[in-house]
C-alpha cells in the first residue's frame, strides 16, 4: 500500500530494503494496470509477460515512454479524469498526454512535498517562479512546466512570478522580492534554460547587487542548450554565485509522465532516486541492467502512477549509476548522473524544447 511508504524518509532505506518495499507495490501496480488499461494489457501479452513470475524490481516490464505520445493511456473511466498533463513538444512533435485522476493527483503532491522537505525542511518559503502566470491558467489541462510549478505551492508560502506573458523580466516586481528577502532563506524555481535566460542574465544588467546566499535555486533539464553555449554545471553555479552569492543549488531529473516522482540533487550534486521510485540504466544491446559506472538507457519506476500505466517506463535519456548506498551526503539508495539524450531522440522536456526557440 502506498501509505506504507508515508512513514518512511524518503532516503531512509538501504538499497535490498528499499526493493522489498517496491517489489509488491509495483507488481499489484502491474497486475492493476494489465486488468484496466486495454493497450497496456496487449503490450504485456504481447511481450508474453506473466505477472507471476516478477520476482525482482529489474523484472517489471517497461515500455518506452514515447508511447505516451501515440497512444491513449489510462486505467480509469475518462469521467474520473481529474487532470491532464502534458509534456512539452516542439512545432510538429506529438506531445504526450497523462491522465491522473484525483487520487493520483495527491499521491503525486504529497511525495513531492516529502522530497523537497528532506532538502528544504518542513517550514514553508516565499518562492520567486521564473516563469510567466500563463503557465499555470488552465488547471485542467496543462504542460510538465505548469504541473510543476502547482506542485511547488504546497512547499511555498507564496509564489512571486518573475515574468510577464511576453516571457520579460518583470524588473520592479522582481527587484522588490529579492530586496525583501536578502540574506534569508527563500526558493528561486525555474527549468535551467529560463533561469539563465531570464534571470542570470537580467541580473548582469541591474546595477544593484542581491544577497541570495541563503536562497535555494531549484532547476530541472535544460542543459543541452547551455552546453552548446558552452556552460557547464560548474560554470553555471559559479556564475550565479558571482552574480549574487548564490550557492545553493537544488537541480532535479523527472518527466512528466512520472510527475511526483523526481529524483532530487544533494549537496554532493548527485541525482537520488527516493524509496518513491528506482532507476535501472540499461544497456543498449539487450536492455540487460549495467553496471555501477557502466552508462546505458535509464528505465524509471515509481509507485505513483494509479490512474496510468506510467510505473515503469524506458525513458530517451542515457545515465550511469555511480552508487549504491554510499553517497558521502548520507541519503541511502541509488544515485546517478544524467549523460544526455540518446541519439536520434527527439527534443523533449520543458527547458530544452523552450530552449530550441532561441
Amino acid at each position: 500500500m502506498i501509505e506504507d511508504f508515508y512513514a518512511l524518509q524518503p532516503y531512509s532505506l538501504s538499497q535490498p530494503e528499499k526493493e522489498n518495499l517496491l517489489l509488491p507495490e509495483l507488481r499489484t501496480l502491474t497486475r492493476h494496470h494489465y486488468e484496466n488499461c486495454q493497450p497496456y494489457h496487449s503490450i504485456l501479452d504481447a511481450m508474453n509477460i506473466n505477472i507471476d513470475d516478477i520476482n525482482t524490481v529489474s523484472d517489471i516490464p517497461f515500455f518506452p515512454v514515447r508511447m505516451f505520445k501515440e497512444l491513449d493511456l489510462m486505467s480509469i473511466p475518462k469521467e474520473q479524469i481529474f487532470k491532464t498533463a502534458t509534456s512539452s513538444g516542439t512545432t510538429g512533435q506529438k506531445v504526450s498526454k497523462v491522465y491522473a485522476d484525483m487520487e493520483t493527483a495527491m499521491i503525486q503532491q504529497k511525495v513531492l512535498i516529502k522530497i523537497f522537505g528532506d532538502f528544504l525542511g518542513k517550514k514553508r518559503l516565499p518562492m520567486l517562479v521564473i516563469d510567466s502566470a500563463e503557465t499555470v491558467r488552465n488547471r485542467q489541462l496543462f504542460s510538465a512546466r505548469g504541473a510543476a510549478i502547482i506542485g511547488l505551492q504546497m512547499i511555498a508560502s507564496k509564489q512571486v512570478f518573475a515574468l510577464d506573458k511576453d516571457m520579460n523580466l518583470q524588473k520592479e516586481l522582481v527587484c522588490e522580492f529579492l530586496r525583501e528577502h536578502a540574506g534569508q532563506k527563500f526558493l528561486i524555481f525555474g527549468f535551467t534554460f529560463m533561469a539563465w535566460q531570464h534571470f542570470y542574465k537580467e541580473l548582469l544588467k541591474i546595477y544593484e547587487r542581491f544577497d541570495l546566499s541563503e536562497a535555494f535555486l531549484m532547476t530541472s533539464g535544460g542543459w543541452k542548450k547551455l552546453q552548446s553555449q558552452a556552460i557547464s554545471r560548474e560554470e553555471f553555479k559559479a556564475r550565479f554565485e558571482e552574480v549574487c552569492g548564490l550557492r545553493h543549488f537544488l537541480d532535479h531529473y523527472g518527466m512528466a509522465e512520472q510527475i511526483g516522482a523526481i529524483n532530487a540533487e544533494c549537496e554532493c550534486g548527485h541525482l537520488h532516486a527516493s524509496i518513491y521510485s528506482d532507476i535501472i540504466p540499461r544497456r543498449h544491446t539487450d536492455f540487460s541492467p549495467c553496471e555501477i559506472g557502466e552508462p546505458g538507457i535509464l528505465q524509471m519506476v515509481s509507485v505513483l502512477p494509479h490512474s496510468y500505466p506510467g510505473h515503469s517506463l524506458i525513458s530517451e535519456d542515457e545515465g550511469v549509476l555511480l552508487g549504491v548506498d554510499d553517497c558521502p551526503c548520507g541519503r541511502k539508495g541509488k544515485y546517478f548522473e544524467v549523460l544526455g539524450r540518446i541519439k536520434q531522440a527527439e527534443l523533449r522536456g520543458c527547458s530544452d524544447t523552450y530552449a530550441a526557440r532561441f
